[in-house]
């Protein structure tokens, strides 16, 4: 009796020890999904920055560009935050 404990003891450890690297997968997977939505709403909202700076006409095309830069590499680095 003492041994079928021990031996469902054991099963329930080797288990658990061969799906802990499944969840850490599952994690990064997720991480990556997250970092991915945020560099895409970035794109989106890098595009409107663009679009009211030259609709407000307060500032040069390559001027509005550099805004538009500016807000992709923000995203860019909050996505990177979020993946690492």
């Amino acid at each position: 009796m003492a041994t079928s404990r021990l031996a469902a003891y054991l099963a329930v450890a080797v288990l658990f020890a061969a799906m802990l690297p499944a969840w850490s997968a599952t994690d990064r997977a997720e991480r990556r999904r997250e970092a991915r939505d945020v560099r895409q709403d970035t794109r989106q909202d890098a595009r409107q920055v663009k679009q009211d700076c030259r609709h407000a006409d307060q500032k040069s095309n390559s001027e509005c560009r550099q805004d538009k830069r500016h807000t992709k590499q923000q995203g860019r680095e909050r996505a990177r935050d979020i993946k690492y």
